[in-house]
């Protein structure tokens, strides 16, 4: 058993424990690394990487068959899936370099690939090592939670760790859970060809604002996706070659194929957290504001610590960690500004309080400004048109903002960043964007605040008057 001490322990190669790892050995640290499955986690490997290739793919497929409204013809897509999987293979072998043991052995750290688990509060044994840190990061990630249905574990349904292996395209893709990664793989698979039905328990897209998340189901139920709201999946079984799902309202599906996208659960199994005193919750392991735990010489980042999992979540936490565990700096972590992208089309977009929070929050304090996509030039220009963006505003400043749009993702960067640095809406509406691009969007609905204070206000108008009568 070989002894290691080092400045910092981290466990888990995915985008938290990579950014903590590259942040603190180029700061002075001495650190180790301990992965005991694939480098650069499930982001790379499963999640954001391969799935924005398919869409992308799915996009490629779409795009033809709208091609007629800009008086192009376009012969029909054909889908080759082995070669739309290849895309996906290659785009992942294209970005793990990056995340790659070399790399990170090439700036100095330790890495070890094993199952690392505690033996005592600052111990931690993996493989034939046992290390001993200063400080410990618990950068897990997290896992696809499998619901309790009755006679799934009996049927060879798919998550987002298995879908990428499948050999041939669906015939009929059935999605349990209607949340950003059923919805957004439900619509990239109906435009590859497959059918495709989502059965979701309460309401697809539940997290989102009602009214923004309608405008995303409506778009994708136009496309040919069925999506059923508030059924719940009693039974799965096979029927012969095929899957059959029964619902508590009596209805049956059939489908070739199940993907499980019903949420996520963070990793903590195996870790021996009791051994070191760490407490968990019932998302994750418990932390306070500064991502310690309840051993005061461990932290936990991104999905371990059972809030927002997000990839951009664990690289904002790496940095709160870093200047904690290797500075002694205070560091908060706060949710405030975090900004959330589903990457269907046309894609949805929001960061800080939704307009339902920010009206119970700010009662009739609160501004709303709306400005839809089909004013803006350039989505007229490319038939972009679907979508709206609103921005919710207390005493001249945003508080929150949710966008439909095409390149939402892209446009609500601009509200994170209101929001991070506290910036006022007639500083955004100062703004000069170029011209014609979908970000003109952002600064429009920051004027709307302004135009009935400065169009509708009488006392506006009569100061314009005189003043023009004086000058000369």
């Amino acid at each position: 058993m070989e002894e290691i001490k080092t400045d910092l322990l981290i466990i888990g190669a995915g985008s938290g424990g990579l950014s903590v790892a590259a942040g603190a050995v180029q700061m002075g640290a001495k650190v180790v690394l301990v992965e005991r499955g694939e480098m650069g986690g499930d982001c790379l490997n499963y999640g954001c990487v391969p799935s924005k290739a398919l869409i992308a793919a799915a996009a490629q497929v779409h795009a033809p068959g709208q091609a007629a409204a800009f008086g192009v013809d376009v012969d029909p897509a054909r889908v080759d899936w082995l070669r739309v999987r290849a895309h996906l293979r290659q785009t992942i072998a294209r970005i793990a370099p990056v995340d790659s043991q070399e790399r990170f052995e090439g700036l100095g750290v330790r890495v070890i690939r094993a199952h690392a688990r505690f033996i005592s509060e600052r111990e931690v044994e993996a493989g034939a090592h046992r290390i001993r840190a200063r400080r410990i990061v618990l950068a897990t990630g997290s896992s696809p939670f499998v619901p309790p249905v009755q006679g799934l574990e009996d049927v060879p349904y798919l998550t987002n760790e298995t879908l990428w292996d499948i050999d041939e395209l669906p015939s009929h893709l059935l999605i349990l859970g209607g949340g950003p990664i059923g919805m957004e793989m439900a619509q990239a698979f109906r435009r590859l060809g497959a059918q495709v039905t989502v059965v979701e328990g309460a309401k697809a897209l539940g997290r989102e604002d009602p009214e923004m998340a309608a405008i995303v189901l409506d778009h994708m139920r136009s496309e040919g996706v069925t999506i059923l709201e508030g059924e719940t999946v009693s039974e799965a079984r096979r029927d012969g070659g095929a899957i059959e799902l029964l619902l508590q309202s009596g209805k049956r599906l059939t489908g070739s194929h199940l993907l499980v996208a019903a949420g996520r659960r963070a990793n903590t199994d195996g870790l021996g957290l009791d051994v070191a005193g760490i407490e968990t919750s019932k998302t994750g392991i418990a932390v306070d504001v500064g991502l310690r735990t309840s051993n005061r010489k461990v932290y936990a980042i991104g999905d371990a610590a059972g809030g927002l999992q997000f990839t951009h979540v664990a690289g904002y936490h790496a940095g709160i960690v870093i200047r904690s565990a290797l500075f002694g700096l205070p560091a908060k972590a706060s949710d405030s500004h975090i900004p959330r992208a589903t990457y269907t089309k046309p894609e949805l977009a929001h960061v800080g309080l939704t307009e339902v929070e920010a009206r119970q929050r700010y009662g009739d304090k609160l501004e709303v400004l709306r400005e839809a996509m089909q004013h803006n030039d350039r989505a007229i220009a490319e038939r972009e048109t679907v979508g709206l963006i609103k921005v919710m505003v207390h005493k001249g400043r945003p508080v929150g903002a949710s966008i439909v749009a095409a390149q939402a993702g892209d446009l609500i960067s601009t509200w994170a960043l209101a929001l991070s640095s506290g910036v006022k809406i007639s500083q955004l509406a100062g703004m000069v964007a170029p011209y014609p691009t979908m970000g003109e969007l952002n600064k429009r609905v920051a004027g709307t605040y302004f135009t009935p204070r400065l169009f509708e206000n009488r006392t506006v108008k009569a100061v314009t008057r005189t003043v023009q009568r004086l000058l000369p």
